[in-house]
């Protein structure tokens, strides 16, 4: 995961963090991303993800790896 969020990243010529906040915020589950800013650059990369728009091509990289699971109970 982490190898293919840095290709991404490289061949934009933009932080890791942009890329995953971008992943993040593509997905319409989640209405309000929560960024544990404790830096000023952190805000600076959440921000910058908002220009971003991911290809077809790079969130299919991106979910690759994720796979569907059932809930499990105690």
């Amino acid at each position: 995961m982490v190898e293919t969020v840095q290709r991404i990243a490289s061949a934009r010529g933009v932080s890791m963090a942009q890329i995953a906040m971008a992943w993040v915020l593509k997905n319409p589950v989640i209405s309000a991303p929560i960024v544990g800013a404790t830096k000023p650059h952190h805000l600076t990369d959440a921000t910058a993800a908002l220009d971003i728009e991911l290809t077809a091509e790079e969130i299919d990289s991106l979910e690759e790896p994720y796979v569907t699971r059932r809930p499990t109970f105690f």
